[in-house]
């Protein structure tokens, strides 16, 4: 269910010749509510649990599934004037996001996750795209940026980067073995490391653009 819907709002988003915006309220408007609930009971079950220790899982599919939906919703956000809730929970409860970031699920999931936090951090509404502004004009995604911002601050500035891996060894298309006749020392996966850098510098840059204070700043 969760991929079909995912597939449905992509494949809507290429058709140059339907009316993109009304098709996606039409498909999403009733799902709203029900899409928030799997957000938070998805996102906030127990990871720890031997299910997901495989990245070849069921559970651990089960989950990469529900990230491309989130992803999806992201997308898709910029054909509505208003976004709706569970276009915009993503950047509300990102906490949910980051704990899951920091907990032992496998590595792929790390990856996919920090990859969709550096969409969120680049997004920009078709406004504030079309005005050039480095500043965000559209409120709904004023509001959600800096949610998104205080929330990655707070847990930068505890030891949340910390507990994030950045081994080599886990970035041969997810599996924890190193590729047949390559380094087994690994390496650091610079995409991770550069998409990471992004996501705190972009939280503090936005967060520092909208502090009323220069104690806040500081």
């Amino acid at each position: 269910c969760l991929w079909t819907l995912a597939a449905i709002i992509k494949e809507t988003l290429k058709d140059a010749l339907v009316p993109r915006a009304g098709v996606l309220k039409k498909l999403l408007a009733p799902l709203d509510a029900v899409l928030e609930g799997f957000y938070n009971a998805i996102l906030l079950h127990h990871f720890d649990s031997h299910h997901y220790t495989s990245p070849y899982s069921e559970a651990t599919n089960n989950l990469i599934s529900f990230i491309d939906l989130l992803e999806a919703l992201l997308a898709s956000r910029i054909e509505l004037e208003l976004p709706l809730r569970c276009q915009r929970i993503l950047f509300l409860k990102v906490s949910y996001v980051l704990n899951l970031i920091s907990s032992t699920i496998p590595y792929v999931i790390k990856k996919k996750l920090i990859l969709l936090l550096k969409k969120c951090v680049l997004y920009k509404s078709r406004e504030d795209a079309k005005g050039g502004s480095l500043f965000l004009q559209t409120p709904s995604l004023c509001e959600d940026m800096l949610a998104l911002s205080n929330a990655v601050l707070q847990v930068v500035s505890l030891t949340w980067l910390n507990q994030i891996p950045l081994g080599g060894k886990s970035s041969y298309f997810g599996s924890s073995e190193a590729a047949p006749g390559g380094d087994s020392r690994g390496g650091c996966d610079q995409t991770v490391l550069r998409a990471l850098s992004l996501v705190v510098l972009k939280a503090l840059e936005f967060k520092i653009h909208n502090s009323a204070t220069e104690a806040e700043i500081k």
